[in-house]
């Protein structure tokens, strides 16, 4: 029972955090590029950003909670050593990622990024969509890996 409850909130965790990475990366981003001015557009990501960073920290965060447990449970340690379950390492890297941006280097880059992008906002907001979409590519194989792989299908 365990288990089962786990794996739904670690999905239910992984579509909220990677959907909202889709959004920002494919929608916002964009969005924001096409402000026309610094300020406008420095407003129309934050506006959006503020709210969901809020909730990307509980989705993560949960995510590893109930990676961690499913991992324990059901004794998956020795997969991080093998290359069929490489979404295993996959998992575990952009989810340490993830909490390093979201817990560490967001709340003490923030104002830097302000300045930066009221200063020059097209290198800054590309800088950050190409970060974005690299983001969202090894997450989206990770994603794909992972459910294969958990099926039975070894992509690589």
């Amino acid at each position: 029972m365990d288990i089962a409850l786990a794996r739904a909130l670690h999905v239910l965790a992984v579509i909220h955090w990677i959907g909202g990475l889709s959004f920002v990366t494919l929608v916002v981003l964009p969005f924001a590029r096409a402000q026309p001015t610094a300020r406008q557009a420095l407003e129309a990501f934050e506006s959006v950003e503020r709210r969901f960073s809020a909730q990307a920290r509980v989705s993560v965060s949960l995510a590893g909670v109930s990676g961690l447990w499913l991992t324990y449970r059901m004794d998956l340690w020795h997969r991080f050593h093998a290359f069929q379950f490489w979404w295993m390492s996959g998992m575990l890297g952009l989810w340490i990622f993830f909490m390093l941006m979201l817990f560490v280097l967001e709340p003490l880059l923030h104002e830097r990024f302000a300045r930066q992008a009221e200063q020059a906002p097209g290198p800054v907001f590309r800088r950050m969509s190409r970060l974005h979409h690299i983001l969202l590519f090894l997450a989206a194989l990770t994603v794909l890996g992972a459910v294969a792989g958990s099926h039975g299908l070894m992509l690589f």
